[in-house]
């Protein structure tokens, strides 16, 4: 009988793409997904180690599961779980140690060896570990399974240069390498004709992506090339650095129809003085001054940005420049963090600058407030017009609407198609349609019903698959490798295309 797996993903969109990667390699094995993590046979936490309280959340649920697998083998039945991810990275035999019931603990340099440490784990009656320093393959080599037939994540780097001192990424993730430009156009080109109609580019910093392959930044051309593909209706990409971006990558932004007009950029602090200690390399005056740029070519770019309240050393004057940055620029959306110090990191062992929780409080509510304010201000500059947007999901908290992205990537609801059993709905996630919004609110907009509808090969085998009875998410598929035919799969060194 094919055993189950279940996968819970912690952190960020780069581990979402691995746990697809992840997804993949086990179906390569024979693996099916369970329903729910109960009904698995094996269980893979993809670990984070930047969100707060990340180590009491992983160990937390390795005690619930602890629990499940005793009561798997009085049945005589197992249960495997695994550990990767940043966390793993970082703590790998710190995992073992605290959790000996622990099957396999992998890091984010070996995910291409999964099959293997399994296969050890089966013989094995203590943890199989291995943690290696360097990347070799790149995860986007391996098969991938997708949540979504519609939207795809596509690493075009990994690892990150700077030296931020909150910021533990670089120490687990390694130094920065880039895909060659023609691996990712191939991937994408495959993930299209795979029915996939919006990719999302990933990187710790995109915007230097080539840099170590053609000593300058090749990510404008890279969009320019993506813009060619027929049939790829929308390209996202997150992160870009401040003090990265270029002209030339906004100018391609212009000029690329489906490069979506939405920079996510990390103001971090207003301060200067604290963006020194961040070791952010850019200043207020060049933040703004890219924002300006932005808005002369992007007039309709949507800007979103994270910022930390209360790192170590931050006065009352810090915070304020922080403030006025924030109302000068009224991002889209905001999102806001207290600093929390991250075991590893140069900021963690600044405990002589620590500011008074209940002072990062009140410094955190304010912020809150002013950018949920300006959200909403955006949101309500919405209403009245017509967007197009794409469908992704049902809504998560009313089974009356569906959820879809403007070009800008404001989350819009709308109501739900109405539709019998065995009949398919007009359009389904994976389509694009227009509506007027109507209402904001603070988080979100809310649309009319549905006007123009545009199918897409992805809303139509959704659309069937919800005909059926079926959940929204079965009509995905495993994706074979994405190297080109005759070409070795993406390696680290390759040449720059």
């Amino acid at each position: 009988m094919p055993r189950n797996y279940f996968i819970r993903t912690f952190g960020c969109q780069m581990n979402e793409h691995d746990s697809g990667r992840a997804a993949g390699l086990l179906e390569s094995l024979g693996y099916r997904r369970a329903a729910s993590e109960d009904d698995a046979d094996l269980v893979l936490l993809n670990t984070c180690a930047v969100r707060e309280n990340a180590d009491n959340k992983l160990y937390g649920t390795l005690g619930h599961l602890k629990s499940r697998k005793d009561a798997r083998q009085a049945a005589g039945e197992d249960l495997t779980i695994v550990v990767g991810g940043c966390l793993a990275q970082k703590d790998g035999a710190t995992v073992a140690d605290k959790a000996p019931w622990v099957d396999v603990v992998y890091g984010t340099h070996n995910l291409v060896d999964l099959p293997q440490l399994l296969a050890q784990a089966d013989s094995a009656e203590v943890p199989v570990i291995e943690l290696v320093e360097q990347l070799e393959t790149f995860p986007s080599a391996l098969p991938a399974k997708r949540d979504v037939r519609h939207h795809a994540w596509v690493s075009i780097a990994v690892g990150c240069n700077n030296a931020c001192t909150f910021c533990i990424v670089p120490s687990l993730r390694g130094p920065e390498r880039s895909r060659r430009i023609g691996e990712i156009v191939h991937e994408v080109e495959q993930l299209v004709a795979d029915d996939v109609v919006e990719v999302t580019l990933l990187g710790q910093n995109v915007n230097s992506y080539g840099r170590d392959l053609a000593g300058a930044s090749r990510f404008a051309e890279l969009l320019r090339e993506l813009g060619e593909i027929d049939g790829l209706e929308r390209v996202r990409f997150t992160s870009p650095h401040p003090r990265d971006f270029t002209e030339d990558v906004l100018q391609a932004m212009a000029d690329t129809p489906n490069v979506m007009p939405h920079l996510h950029l990390p103001l971090q602090s207003g301060s200067d003085r604290v963006l020194r200690a961040m070791r952010r390399s850019y200043r207020r005056r060049r933040f703004l001054a890219l924002v300006e740029r932005t808005r002369e070519l992007l007039p309709d770019a949507s800007l979103t940005t994270d910022i930390i309240v209360g790192f170590p050393g931050e006065t009352d004057e810090d915070f304020q420049a922080t403030l006025e940055v924030v109302e000068q620029v009224r991002f889209d959306q905001a999102f806001t963090f207290q600093f929390s110090p991250r075991p590893g990191t140069p900021a963690a062992a600044m405990t002589d600058g620590s500011v008074d929780p209940h002072v990062v409080g009140e410094r955190y509510r304010r912020l809150e407030a002013a950018t949920r304010q300006h959200s909403q201000e955006a949101h309500e500059r919405l209403v009245g017009t017509v967007q197009e947007l794409l469908i992704d999901s049902p809504s998560k908290t009313d089974a009356s609407r569906w959820s879809g992205r403007t070009r800008g990537n404001h989350l819009v609801h709308l109501p739900a198609p109405s539709f019998a059993d065995g009949v398919e709905p007009p359009f389904a996630p994976g389509d694009l349609v227009t509506a007027e919004v109507v209402e904001a609110a603070a988080n979100y907009a809310i649309a009319d019903e549905a006007r123009d509808v545009r199918r897409t090969a992805a809303g139509r085998t959704t659309s069937a698959a919800l005909a059926r009875g079926e959940s929204w998410r079965t009509a995905t598929q495993t994706a074979a490798p994405v190297a080109p035919a005759g070409a070795q799969l993406p390696v680290v060194g390759a040449p720059a295309r």
